[in-house]
């Protein structure tokens, strides 16, 4: 029995006559005929009464013309389901990210992605860069937004662009000496208690510190050491040292606290957002249009990483 048996048997009950019902299929009324004879053989039981008044289902006919309808109901919802799956559409996206990106661009290209797709299940995961790439390697993510590129075993398998640039300023208690200055130095840096991102998460973060203050630099060996910029901006509004943090931070304006830039400038680490070379899925790549879109200056660079060799 194939969907055709259905779709002829629905349309004869339905003209109640074998040639209008072949007419509407666009078919011939003998192959017509034949296909609903082939199909009461199947089934085991006479699904219509032929008479001269026209062709009527029966009692078992009516049966199978419930659940037939039913099912071509299904058939029909299957395909706009595999449609809008191919499209992306539906579905389900991974990503993890560093809490630094909900400060920008995150919150722009999720707002989008939601408006746009709004059937797609977003999982969203709070990560530090070190945890993240390892996540996104075995498979567990689909997408990952980190403090520089992801690094160790299976990192060379991912696609990675730059998705934003910053670079380090200071955040200081209102009544610390710094605030009021509009910059520290890395002299004054050396004399304060450091809040930083902890170095197993950021890794990254941490050798740009150890450049700027030197590696053997006791005020990086006394650090307190946070999980994300909210810990750092906390802990600094508490009067406990001198947090240092990405630009972005300025977004975050929290009575009490007053930012600083740091002299030198010292650039950070890009915010790089990575996927799986190998990953085709409709939701990912959905996902990147967003990114192209909301994030204009990103396209050209992510097109150039997804360009096939020459």
């Amino acid at each position: 029995m194939e969907a055709r048996h259905l779709r002829y048997a629905v349309a004869l009950a339905e003209h109640e006559h074998f040639g209008r019902a072949a007419g509407a299929l666009g078919i011939a009324q003998p192959p017509l005929s034949k296909q609903i004879a082939d199909l009461e053989r199947e089934v085991g039981a006479r699904l219509f009464d032929r008479t001269r008044q026209g062709v009527f289902p029966t009692a078992a006919g009516e049966a199978f013309l419930a659940r037939a309808r039913r099912a071509l109901e299904e058939i029909a919802a299957a395909a706009i389901d595999a449609g809008r799956a191919a499209r992306g559409e539906t579905g389900r996206l991974r990503l993890g990210f560093i809490a630094s990106a909900l400060l920008d661009p995150l919150p722009g290209v999720l707002s989008r992605f939601g408006r746009e797709r709004p059937d797609v299940r977003l999982e969203l995961h709070e990560m530090a860069t070190s945890r993240s790439s390892t996540a996104l390697v075995a498979g567990e993510l689909d997408v990952a937004i980190t403090l520089g590129p992801p690094r160790g075993a299976g990192a060379e398998h991912l696609v990675s662009v730059p998705i934003g640039h910053d670079h380090m300023i200071a955040v200081v208690s209102t009544v610390h000496p710094y605030a009021g200055q509009p910059s520290v130095s890395v002299a004054q840096l050396r004399q304060q208690p450091l809040i930083v991102s902890a170095g197993e998460d950021e890794p990254a973060v941490v050798a740009a510190l150890r450049t700027l203050l030197g590696a053997d630099s006791s005020a990086l060996g006394g650090a307190t050491f946070a999980r994300d910029v909210h810990t750092i901006i906390g802990l600094a509004a508490s009067g406990v040292g001198v947090g240092l943090g990405p630009s972005r931070m300025r977004a975050l304006p929290r009575s009490g606290t007053r930012y600083c830039e740091v002299t030198p400038r010292t650039p950070l680490p890009d915010l790089i957002l990575s996927f799986a070379a190998r990953d085709d899925s409709p939701v990912l790549h959905a996902f990147l249009d967003t990114i192209r879109n909301n994030c204009p200056d990103v396209g050209a660079a992510l097109d150039d990483r997804l360009r096939p060799p020459a």
